[in-house]
């Protein structure tokens, strides 16, 4: 147990020393967040690429714990491309199709690793059937790298809350890869568990500095390829269920705003103020309260993926099916694709 909570506890001091470090240098360098519309909650500048920090804290204890597979090794790289186009888009504002280029390549690189889907099961077979994906498997491990990597970016939207969700994604994680006997995805899971933790004194609500898309997207890339890594690659129809349970918050508020801008003749990467956090807002919810909130589901869902890597897969899938049709009707219950401005 000891080997897991030494790369959490190391990753939380060295995310806590280095914020404030890397609050200085997005004044000197001009990373700052001016609010200038209504979507932004914050009425004050605000300094972003807070999240090198975080990406400082998972990489040198990845370095200090795991041994440099070419697999470790290409999420290493992808990671520096993400944070790279993260720090130019803080700075810049770079537009939505540039980032794409840093999103696509940077999947790219890890999927050359071996970090990508080769398989998909069937549930309802008596034996472990596998569904060899062949050349599908690019296009597929691409579009759940590109899109996890953008739904944590969407979410962080209040104090603290793209931070604490990965942080609770993370810590589940690391028990369903548990299961598996995955040891370096457990140690890389608790490597940005241990950074968000280390990272929230300085960004949750009231906020001194935000992680910008440099952490908001380094998160959402590292979640996507661990998940890969460490529950896709297993051989149980929990590869397929867990993945969406554990990042349940961030996926389905990112597929409502796609769906609500799409049937209301918008462009899907057009904001507004329709995400959950805005919606909760709106019903009188303070900052804190609406944070704690999506925390709270999304610790929910959390659990609700761990019973799931216990149940055999006809369970798994039905009680998956059963939530998300339950997740859908509330959604449109709370009028959830209705258009915000």
């Amino acid at each position: 147990m000891t080997k897991y909570i030494l790369p959490f506890l190391i990753a939380v001091i060295i995310s806590f020393i280095t914020t404030p470090l890397v609050r200085r240098l997005a004044f000197k360098i001009g990373a700052i967040d001016i609010p200038k519309d209504s979507r932004r909650v914050h009425k004050e500048p605000m300094p972003l690429i807070g999240g090198l920090a975080i990406f400082f804290a998972v990489i040198l204890v990845t370095l200090i714990f795991l041994p440099l597979t070419k697999e470790i090794i290409s999420i290493i790289i992808g990671a520096i491309i993400i944070v790279v186009g993260g720090i130019i888009d803080d700075i810049k504002e770079l537009r939505p199709k540039d980032k794409f280029v840093f999103q696509i390549i940077a999947g790219l690189v890890i999927i050359i690793g071996g970090v990508r889907i080769d398989f998909i099961t069937n549930p309802f077979s008596k034996d472990i059937a596998l569904l060899d994906l062949k050349w599908l498997s690019v296009p597929i491990s691409l579009f759940w790298i590109v899109g996890i990597t953008n739904t944590l970016n969407w979410i962080d939207g209040l104090d603290g809350l793209a931070a604490g969700v990965a942080m609770i994604s993370s810590i589940t994680l690391m028990v369903v890869a548990g299961k598996f006997g995955y040891t370096n995805i457990i140690i890389l899971s608790a490597a940005i568990a241990g950074a968000c933790l280390g990272f929230l004194p300085y960004n949750f609500n009231p906020a001194k500095i935000f992680m910008g898309d440099t952490g908001a997207l380094f998160l959402g890339f590292m979640l996507s390829a661990i998940t890969i890594e460490g529950v896709m690659k297993s051989v149980a129809t929990i590869a397929i269920v867990a993945p969406i349970l554990i990042l349940s918050v961030p996926i389905f508020d990112t597929t409502f705003a796609i769906f609500r801008r799409l049937l209301n003749g918008q462009s899907i990467v057009a904001a507004d103020r329709g995400h959950l956090h805005h919606r909760l807002l709106n019903r009188g919810f303070s900052q804190r309260q609406s944070v704690l909130i999506l925390y709270g589901i999304s610790a929910i869902f959390g659990l609700i993926a761990i019973l799931v890597s216990q149940a055999n897969s006809k369970q798994a899938v039905y009680l998956s099916v059963a939530l998300l049709l339950a997740t859908v009707l509330v959604a449109i219950k709370l009028g959830i694709f209705e258009k915000r401005n």
